[in-house]
């Protein structure tokens, strides 16, 4: 409930769903959150590659070039 109070705060939706055992269920946007998700799992993902994480390159455009190709790797698994 802080967390939801903080979030609420900062006028953003909260899109945590809740324990299944609330009594009262939090109603969420079910598809906002798989798709959420789908985001973290995806730069968890990307931070596997050790030049992803810590950004060697200096460039941002070299630094683009790298996801593109660590993304191309990882579509190709």
């Amino acid at each position: 409930n802080d967390l939801r109070r903080i979030i609420a705060d900062a006028d953003m939706l909260a899109v945590i769903p809740s324990k299944r055992s609330r009594k009262v269920p939090i109603p969420h946007d079910t598809v906002l959150y798989k798709t959420r998700n789908r985001i973290e799992r995806c730069f968890n993902k990307l931070k596997h590659f050790r030049r992803f994480a810590t950004r060697f390159d200096r460039r941002a455009v070299h630094f683009l070039a790298f996801i593109h190709l660590a993304a191309a790797m990882l579509w190709m698994r």
